[in-house]
């Protein structure tokens, strides 16, 4: 099911939360209305509002409102304002097939967008008083910060174990789709087991969202994929179908396997020889397992919810995160 039809249900809710959207950025600065202006054209698949929209319908429909509006605009200020600081950090030209805004207007200036769009995210909880959704939130910006700062640290080790590896998913990308479905449940009244079921349901979705994006890197046809092949043994970050061959390599194969990472992550012949021994010896079948096993539990968590167009169509982004094609 394509993402059009996933939000079939909350079609005019998104129409209305993309003018609400644009609102909470205003400025009076004519260069940040000129940025914002082009961010907001760069909305991409609008996942994590398609989330918090599901969810809270879900959960109590007649209390949707306001609330929960104010709520999608906060994760989407916080993310918007991660993925700018994101491609200062990693030196990024590209986003979503369009420039960043580092590459338009230099880091200094794509920085301070991002505390701007941080700020505003403050101010909007502030303003209305939206304290347990502010809580939620900042909560899921700590736990970003510090995956960031755990990847950077194990990729210049490169001691990177299973356990180690579903903890930098968890803080860098599960917590923040945890966020959108916890932000969900509490704007409608949803009491703390809901809540806490649906972060939890959100986590699991984005252990296997983020799996995904790490299976795409040894995607052989890579033209639809919007990130390029390769790109993360390039980075030298080590993701689960190569911890997965590292465990099962002899010692002379992962020997061979950290010195190419290490000093070769530059040599395509080496890198696709590297590819090719991740492929063949069950790394991208090992992922895929674990993948559908996030996916499978997280489904297992809706089951106690009565069905629904929203409940449908939260179990088709389920399936649509594993089976997308970028």
């Amino acid at each position: 099911m394509s993402i059009t039809q996933i939000k079939k249900p909350i079609y005019e809710e998104i129409k209305f939360f993309e003018q609400t959207f644009k609102v909470s950025m205003n400025t009076k600065v004519p260069l940040l209305k000129r940025i914002v202006s082009y961010l907001v054209k760069r909305k991409g698949k609008q996942m994590r509002p398609i989330f918090v929209f599901l969810v809270a319908k879900m959960i109590s429909s007649e209390n949707f409102g306001s609330r929960t509006y104010r709520g999608a605009s906060l994760i989407e200020l916080i993310h918007t304002g991660s993925l700018i600081h994101d491609d200062v950090v990693d030196d990024s030209n590209k986003r979503r097939g369009f420039f960043s805004l580092n590459a338009l207007w230099k880091n200094k200036i794509a920085v301070l967008v991002g505390d701007f769009l941080f700020s505003k995210s403050l101010l909007l909880s502030l303003e209305n008083e939206d304290f347990d959704l502010l809580k939620i939130v900042s909560e899921s910006l700590r736990d970003m910060t510090e995956g960031e700062l755990l990847q950077l640290e194990k990729t210049r080790t490169l001691k990177v174990d299973e356990t180690t590896y579903y903890e930098i998913i968890q803080k860098k990308t599960a917590t923040l789709i945890s966020s959108c479905c916890a932000i969900g449940a509490a704007s409608v009244g949803g009491s703390e087991k809901v809540i806490d079921d649906m972060k939890r349901f959100g986590s699991l979705v984005g252990m296997a969202f983020q799996i995904k994006d790490d299976l795409f890197d040894y995607t052989v046809n890579n033209l639809l994929v919007g990130k390029p092949t390769s790109v993360d043994i390039k980075e030298q970050k080590i993701t689960l179908p190569m911890i997965y061959v590292l465990n099962k390599a002899s010692k002379e194969e992962r020997k061979w396997l950290i010195n190419s990472i290490k000093k070769h992550h530059h040599d395509k012949k080496r890198v696709r020889a590297v590819m090719d021994f991740v492929r063949e010896n069950g790394g991208i079948q090992y992922a895929t397992s674990k993948m559908n096993e996030f996916c499978e539990n997280a489904l297992a968590l809706l089951k106690n919810y009565p069905h629904s167009p929203y409940k449908e169509s939260l179990e088709s982004l389920v399936n649509y995160v594993v089976e997308r094609k970028k």
